[in-house]
């Protein structure tokens, strides 16, 4: 029902492409995230959870039409209809069915619930479309509590030296993650321009967060108390330097390599991702109950082998977008 394409991952049935890597006709997107949905197709299709962010990715005038979780619609005869994925505010896995045929396109997921976002769905199928971003074996995350834990400690610590804790943290869905989960009346949490701008778009559909104040409305506050929340991209600029002495720390999956933290000279690194660990990979390809599995984004090798070894038709299929690398944006992966 599917192939891949010079711009990604096209259904001829239903003349569409999910998450295509460039300007098509109809393309289906999973989420807002920069690696699934780019600018200048004529018609965009996705989950009406997700609307409101990938209107803040592609402006006011890229025509989209939104679908409840669960609700179908045919596409030259292909049943579409979006599922939770888990992964950010909006995201949806891609069921295609036609002909009696069951394909399950996942796009990026985790399986461990945050209350940002709905909880990613299985659904049973015949082929599976499977990210791999953290795919091999070293990658497993504990659970998010004692990861928000860490965050509560390190930011006390540091009020207690005398220092601001500037944390970096993906402005579309990490660091949505963060504010949900730390524990605000330990001080002031403010925000840089670009976590703010998705921060009120999470806020607009209606999910619960803690407060926060704009830095660049802030005045001159007392930095040693707060907690301060910027992309990675920020880290180094001149942006920084406003708030004296800092600790300074980063929130990703990335963080579970050692010399990763050392890399981009940071204090501190906690390990939260937003994908699914080596073993919730695994269990969301099980859930499926899929006999065909094409594996996408990042360690695909190790993840096909070791399907393969049980069994299964796996392989992998390539992509512009690439989950090995420890990308810096703030519109990275994590």
């Amino acid at each position: 029902m599917l192939q891949v394409t010079e711009y990604g991952v096209y259904c001829s049935r239903g003349d569409f492409y999910i998450d295509p890597w460039g300007a098509v006709d109809r393309a289906i997107i999973t989420h807002a995230h920069s690696d699934h949905a780019h600018a200048g197709s004529k018609g965009y299709l996705t989950a009406q959870a997700g609307q409101g962010l990938l209107r803040a990715r592609l402006g006011p005038d890229a025509a989209i039409e939104a679908y409840p979780y669960g609700e179908s619609v045919s596409l030259n005869g292909v049943q579409v209809s979006l599922h939770p994925a888990g992964h950010v505010l909006g995201s949806a896995q891609v069921r295609l069915e036609n002909r009696g045929e069951v394909w399950v396109v996942s796009g990026d997921y985790k399986l461990e619930p945050d209350s940002t976002c709905a909880a990613f769905e299985p659904l049973p199928c015949h082929t599976f479309l499977t990210e791999s971003t953290f795919g091999l074996p070293i990658y497993r995350w504990k659970p998010q509590a004692q990861v928000f834990e860490q965050i509560n400690a390190w930011w006390r610590a540091n009020q207690e030296k005398g220092k601001a804790s500037l944390l970096f943290a993906y402005a579309l869905g990490k660091a949505q993650r963060v504010l949900a989960g730390v524990d605000s009346s330990i001080g002031p949490i403010y925000t840089h321009g670009a976590v703010e701008k998705m921060t009120q778009t999470y806020r607009d559909a209606g999910v619960s967060l803690a407060e926060t104040i704009h830095v660049a409305a802030a005045g001159a506050p007392d930095w040693s108390r707060a907690l301060i929340l910027a992309p990675p991209s920020a880290n180094g600029t001149p942006w920084v330097r406003r708030f004296g002495a800092v600790s300074t720390g980063f929130v990703s999956g990335w963080m579970r390599i050692r010399g990763a933290r050392r890399r981009r000279s940071l204090d501190r690194g906690f390990v939260l991702s937003d994908h699914a660990d080596w073993p919730g990979l695994l269990s969301a390809v099980d859930s499926t109950g899929a006999s065909s599995i094409w594996v996408t984004h990042g360690y695909r090798s190790a993840l096909v082998r070791w399907l393969s070894e049980k069994g299964l038709a796996a392989q992998a299929v390539e992509t512009r977008f690439d989950g090995e690398q420890d990308e810096a944006g703030e519109e990275a992966v994590d």
